[in-house]
C-alpha cells in the first residue's frame, strides 16, 4: 500500500506537469505574435544610435496610403566622381540624424490700418517731386509766341535769370505740370445780364480743374465773403455755384431816383402822397466794389497752403475797384511775397473795345479800372482775357488753368543781403519773337531767428 502510494503521487506529478506544459505550450502559441509585433516596434523606436542596419528592408505596401518615395538630397554626381550619400543609412549615415537647419524666414513688416508701404508707389510722384526751402526762389514763367500759342520744349540753358541786374545760377528747373490751389474770386457787384451769362459757364469753370487741385469760392461786391474753403471735391463746388445762380447781379442803368418808383413812392406837385410837403433830397447811393479787398483776402487765404503747389487767384469780374480798405501797392506786395499769381476773365463793361482805352483814365468818385491787367502782368499771370460771350468765357477757364499748370518753374539761391528791401527780376530767353510772362520781383521772406 506504500509502494501504490509513492506511484500515484509520482503519477499524478507526471500529470501536472504534462497538464503545465501544455498550457504553457498553448499561451506561448498565442502570445507569440504580440510579442514579436511589440518587440519590433520597440527596436524600431529604442534602436542604438551606433548599431547600424545590416540590411534596409522595405516596409510593405500600406492599404490605406502609398508609401513616400525616397528623393535624392543633391544633384546626381558628374561622371568619373563618386556618388554622395542620397539616402539615410548609406555610408556610415546615422537613421536619427538631425537634418540640416532650414534658412530663417526673412522679416515680415506690418502697417497699421489706412496706411501704405514705403515702397508703394504714389500715384502723384508721375507730376513733379520738388523740395522747397526758404532761401530758394522760385519763378514760374509763361512762354508764348506772338500769335498768343504756348511754347514747349525749352530747357534751362535757354533761359538767363538777373536779380537787380546781376545774372543768377539756376539750381532747378523743370516743365512738369504742377498742382493748383486755387481761389476763385466772382464778382457779384456787374450788371446782373452779365452775372447771369456767367451763371450759366460754371460747368466749364469746374470742369477745367484737375482732380489734383484745390479750390475755394469767394464772392465780393461791397464785402467779401467766402463761400466753401478749399477742396479737391469737384462736387462740393458744383453745389455752391449752383447755389450762386440764385444770386442777382445789379440793375443796368442809373438809379432811379423819383417817379413813381423812386424811393419816395408816388408824388402830388413834388410832396408824396398823404405826406407832408418836403423837398425830396435825390442822393445816388455809394456803390462799392471792393477788388483789392477781395485779392487781398484770397491771398492771406493762399499763403497758409502746401507751398508745393502754384498758387492762383483766379477773377470773374468786370475790373473796378471802388471802396477798397486796402491799396493796390499793399496788396501786391503780398502777392510777391507769397509767389501768388492773379489771373482774371474781364466781363461786362470791362470787356468793351472802348472802355479798354478810356480805363487808363481815372475819374474821380468812379474808381479805377485797369488793376487787374496791374496785378497780373506784376505777378507773372500772363494776359487778362476779355470776354463777352459765354463761350469765350468757358475757353477763356481752360486756357487759364493749363497756362497756370504747365509753366516753367525756375529757382535759384539768392545771395543774402540786409533787409527785406524788394528785389527786381528779369528772365531772358535765348530766342526770338517770344512773350515771356514771370513776376517782376519778389520781397524775400525774414529768416526765422
Amino acid at each position: 500500500m506504500i509502494l501504490l502510494s509513492r506511484r500515484e503521487k509520482w503519477r499524478r506529478r507526471q500529470e501536472h506537469r504534462l497538464m503545465a506544459l501544455l498550457v504553457l505550450g498553448v499561451l506561448a502559441f498565442a502570445v507569440s505574435p504580440l510579442l514579436a509585433q511589440s518587440s519590433g516596434n520597440q527596436g524600431q523606436s529604442q534602436q542604438p544610435a551606433n548599431s547600424q542596419p545590416a540590411q534596409e528592408i522595405p516596409d510593405a505596401p500600406s492599404t490605406v496610403q502609398p508609401p513616400a518615395p525616397k528623393l535624392p538630397t543633391e544633384m546626381p554626381p558628374e561622371p568619373g566622381t563618386s556618388a554622395p550619400p542620397a539616402y539615410p543609412g548609406e555610408a556610415g549615415q546615422q537613421p536619427n540624424q538631425e537634418k540640416q537647419a532650414a534658412p530663417p524666414m526673412p522679416p515680415i513688416e506690418t502697417i497699421p490700418p489706412g496706411s501704405r508701404p514705403r515702397n508703394q508707389i504714389n500715384p502723384k510722384q508721375d507730376l513733379y517731386t520738388i523740395s522747397v526751402s526758404a532761401n530758394v526762389v522760385q519763378i514760374p514763367v509763361l512762354v508764348k509766341y506772338s500769335d498768343g500759342r504756348r511754347v514747349d520744349g525749352l530747357l534751362s540753358k535757354d533761359f538767363v535769370v538777373k536779380e537787380n541786374g546781376k545774372v543768377q545760377t539756376l539750381t532747378y528747373f523743370s516743365s512738369d505740370p504742377f498742382e493748383l490751389s486755387v481761389a476763385v474770386l466772382l464778382d457779384t457787384g456787374i450788371a446782373d445780364v452779365a452775372l447771369q451769362k456767367v451763371n450759366q459757364s460754371y460747368g466749364s469753370l469746374v470742369g477745367a480743374f484737375s482732380p489734383y487741385d484745390e479750390v475755394a469760392l469767394y464772392t465780393y461786391s461791397s464785402t467779401v465773403t467766402q463761400v466753401t474753403d478749399y477742396t479737391g471735391r469737384p462736387e462740393k463746388l458744383t453745389a455752391a455755384l449752383n447755389q450762386m445762380k440764385l444770386v442777382r447781379g445789379r440793375n443796368n442803368g442809373p438809379p432811379v431816383l423819383g417817379g413813381p418808383l423812386g424811393p419816395q413812392g408816388p408824388t402830388v406837385n413834388g410832396a408824396p402822397v398823404g405826406g407832408p410837403i418836403i423837398q425830396p433830397v435825390n442822393t445816388p447811393p455809394r456803390e462799392a466794389h471792393v477788388l483789392n479787398d477781395a485779392i487781398l483776402r484770397a491771398a492771406l487765404d493762399l499763403s497758409k497752403r502746401d507751398r508745393t503747389r502754384r498758387k492762383v487767384i483766379f477773377v470773374i469780374s468786370d475790373g473796378r475797384d471802388l471802396g477798397s480798405k486796402a491799396s493796390y501797392r499793399d496788396v501786391l506786395k503780398v502777392l510777391e511775397t507769397h509767389d501768388i499769381q492773379v489771373k482774371a476773365v474781364v466781363v461786362d463793361s470791362g470787356a468793351l473795345p472802348l472802355y479798354k482805352q478810356v480805363d487808363k483814365l481815372h475819374l474821380w468818385g468812379q474808381g479805377y479800372s485797369n488793376i487787374l491787367p496791374k496785378y497780373s502782368s506784376a505777378t507773372g499771370g500772363g494776359e487778362v482775357f476779355s470776354e463777352l460771350s459765354r463761350n469765350a468765357m468757358e475757353n477763356a477757364y481752360a486756357q487759364i488753368t493749363s497756362e497756370a499748370r504747365n509753366q516753367y518753374t525756375l529757382a535759384y539761391i539768392p545771395k543774402a543781403t540786409a533787409g527785406p528791401a524788394y528785389r527786381d527780376i528779369e528772365v531772358l530767353v535765348d530766342k526770338k519773337g517770344l512773350n515771356i510772362y514771370a513776376k517782376h520781383g519778389y520781397y524775400p521772406v525774414p529768416s526765422a531767428r
